[in-house]
């Protein structure tokens, strides 16, 4: 990597990379398409380095195709490459991967936080399949949470009608 570049002391991304942005709240995602540019879907409010405020864009449904720097977009987050799914399926071949990604530069889309956000959007660019892992795990987290609850307080009516029968 050359000296100075914009992307600081780590390696320099590949060509069709995915770039995780570890937000407070969230993980950002970007696809890195060369010379220290990523393309990624931006909601209105999503502000590089904005922390918990930037967890505001969940609320909109539309977003802008955006290229960008890394270095802009990750802004004072940490960031890693984070080609996740390699192992699971095929990443498209590179030229593809940039040139659909460019396609769509300028763009606005479509955004849900559920189903078309980043993590969705760059994994489609790279593997053709669009999912989120954050989505995923939110919602297992939640199931989870939720038959936690439920379990507790069906224990508390449990305990509470054992008292009273003691009475």
């Amino acid at each position: 990597m050359a000296s100075g570049s914009p992307l600081g002391p780590w390696p320099e991304p590949n060509p069709g990379d995915l770039i995780e942005i570890f937000r407070p709240l969230y993980r950002h995602w970007a696809i890195y398409v060369g010379d220290g540019y990523v393309i990624h879907l931006a909601p209105p409010s999503e502000i590089a380095g904005a922390g918990a405020a930037s967890i505001m864009s969940a609320l909109t449904d539309k977003a802008i195709v955006k290229k960008e720097l890394l270095y802009d977009v990750a802004g004072r987050d940490k960031y890693q490459v984070n080609n996740k799914h390699d192992n699971e399926y095929t990443p498209l071949p590179i030229n593809k991967i940039i040139k659909q990604a460019e396609e769509l530069v300028g763009q606005e889309v479509l955004y849900r936080l559920t189903s078309e956000n980043c993590e969705h959007f760059v994994n489609e660019l790279r593997y053709g399949v669009a999912r989120s892992d954050q989505v995923r795990d939110a919602v297992t987290a939640a199931g989870i949470a939720g038959v936690g609850l439920a379990v507790f307080g069906l224990v508390g009516v449990f305990l509470s009608r054992n008292k009273k029968q003691k009475q």
